[in-house]
Formats: C-alpha cells, structure tokens, sequence
C-alpha cells in the first residue's frame, strides 16, 4: 500500500505536530456574573464551579484565579438590584457591569480583557430583551436603548460590547452611538446567529433573565433555520460588526462551519450553561470522562470554525492546554 494514515498517528510529537485544529487560552473567553452589593461570593446552583461576584474584591479574586489557569478575557453580565419595564438599569452609569468594569480595570489595567453584554433581559422587569409594545419587544425604540448601554459600558472601561438582543439594526444603532461619542475604535461582537435554544435554561436562573410571560420566538432564530443565520451574519457584517458570533454551539456545529465560510470577519461560539450543565451532570453520574468529554466539544466546535471560544470550561481548558492535554 502506497497511502497509509496510520504512519502520521505513530506517536504523540508526531501528532500533534500535523494537527489540523489547535487551540490557545488566548482564544478562550470566560463568562462573570456581577450582581451589586459588598463581598458577595455565592455559588450558582444550576451552574457549578460559578458565582455571583459583586464589583469589589471578590470579582478581582475570581479574574486573579482565571490570570493564573491562563483566561484573560472576560464576558461580563450584570444582575441589578432593582428592575423596571424599561431595563434603565442597564444604562445607569452606575449600574452594576459599570461598576464592575471600572473596579476591574483600576486592579488589572490592560491585563485582561473585558467584553460587555448588551442586553435588556437582566434589567426589565418583564424578563424580556427590549422595550415592550403591549405583549411584544417594539424592536425600534428599543435600539436607542442598546446604544445607550454601549455607550455607558464603553465609558466605563469596557474593551468591546457584545449586542445579544437579536433585534433588527442594533448593530448600525451601537455603532453609530459609538463614532458619535469618539469610540470609533471599539470593536462590536454581534451575536450575529443567535436561536430560541432549549440549552439556555441554567443561565437564566443565573443571571435572573426569565422572561415572565411567553418566549423570544420572535427574536431570537428557529433552530431549524441556517439559511437565516447567513443572512443575520451578512447583515451584521453590512452594518459594521467586527466579530460574529453563533450561539449555541455544540447543536449548531454546522451552524459554525456556514457561517465561516460565508463570512472573513472573526467568529465566535458561545458554548452555553446548558452544555456546560450537560457535561457537568454526566461526569458527576459517572456516564463520561467529564475532562475528555470537555476537551473534545471544545475541539469539535474550533474544527467546525470557531476561532474564539466563550465557554463556562475556560479555566479548566487553558489548564488543559498548558498541561498538553488539548491544543
């Protein structure tokens, strides 16, 4: 036999060295839970391994720990103290990621780097992601509001500002905001394809984001659709994104490799609370390899496309990495 696959499988510098897919910390991207209030450290029960941090030191000593496993890049969620129907807590300039940002960015400077979520669920009091007409996100007026919170996350610190929203325009709305207040250099990761997915259910609990009636159907994609995400992407990158992003990602690798192919701007992947509770669930009922089981999606979804990874496992897979487990 002239072809034999097997000769490049011959042992383990070998392999890693012709192999197609690889993996740095630096790709990885750690979801933080802030919630307002002094020295709070409390554990998430639908997401283990994970806490609610208020903006002090609490939140520092979390960052200091995923500095040391190797994470230096942070997506930040906000849990307010006080809600109502217009979210306005979302772009308080004292509000509670505004806090956080500022706490973080006076402790760690350009150490690290921190993305915002902009989005509406955590602040109103209806757990919805905009501003309502009767029983209905009213998409336009709700996009001078996504402006207002890039704003107010851009002057507080952040780095970049993630619109998870799904309504129409808000990426031209925040771009335009932000070339008007003199960002014109902070970039804008659009959860470009982002479904009414089913494997949301842990971070609502954590982040306190149910909806109090119905669903987002209305907003965020059917996950029989991929001709839809093409042209959610498209329409983000036409409107000024810098980044696109898939969300979820395990059930949506060929979601990943569509977008990729149709697209030339970095593409991210949100490995969601439900995939993270999955393997989590698995391995603790002895069923899997948690460690492998984790290694391995985290490979499939950067095979399928992905160059940038959020996921709940950052810590454990930079330790992964480093140790020469994964990469």
């Amino acid at each position: 036999m002239l072809k034999r696959p097997r000769r490049l499988r011959g042992g383990t510098l070998l392999r890693e060295m012709v192999r197609e897919t690889r993996i740095s910390p630096s790709s990885l991207i750690l979801p933080l839970f802030l919630k307002e209030g002094k020295d709070i450290h409390d554990p998430i029960p639908s997401l283990e391994g994970h806490f609610h941090l208020s903006p002090d030191d609490q939140v520092c000593r979390e960052v200091e720990q995923a500095l040391k496993a190797g994470v230096s890049r942070f997506l930040l969620f906000g849990l307010p103290a006080h809600k109502d129907p217009e979210g306005s807590g979302a772009y308080d300039d004292q509000g509670i990621v505004q806090q956080g940002l500022r706490v973080l960015k006076d402790h760690f400077g350009k150490d690290i780097y921190l993305v915002t979520d902009i989005c509406m669920c955590e602040y109103t009091s209806h757990g919805h992601c905009g501003i309502l007409y009767g029983q209905e996100v009213d998409n336009d007026p709700t996009l001078e509001r996504l402006a207002r919170i890039a704003v107010s996350h851009a002057q507080a610190g952040a780095d970049m500002v993630a619109p998870s929203d799904m309504m129409d325009g808000r990426v031209l709305a925040i771009r335009n905001a932000l070339d008007e207040a003199g960002r014109t250099d902070l970039p804008i990761l659009s959860y470009a394809v982002k479904y009414a997915s089913s494997f949301y259910g842990p971070f609502r609990d954590a982040a306190g984001s149910a909806p109090a009636f119905g669903d987002r159907k209305s907003y965020q994609m059917d996950c029989h659709n991929v001709r839809e995400a093409l042209k959610e992407a498209l329409s983000d990158v036409e409107e000024g994104a810098d980044l696109l992003m898939v969300k979820p990602a395990l059930s949506y690798l060929d979601v990943i490799r569509a977008v990729k192919e149709a697209t030339n701007l970095p593409l991210a992947a949100y490995s969601v609370s439900g995939e993270y509770a999955m393997i989590k669930a698995a391995g603790a009922a002895g069923l899997v390899d948690e460690h492998a089981v984790m290694c391995e999606s985290a490979v499939s979804i950067f095979r399928a496309g992905a160059d940038i990874l959020i996921t709940y496992f950052a810590k454990e897979l930079a330790e992964a990495i480093r140790k020469g487990e994964i990469g």
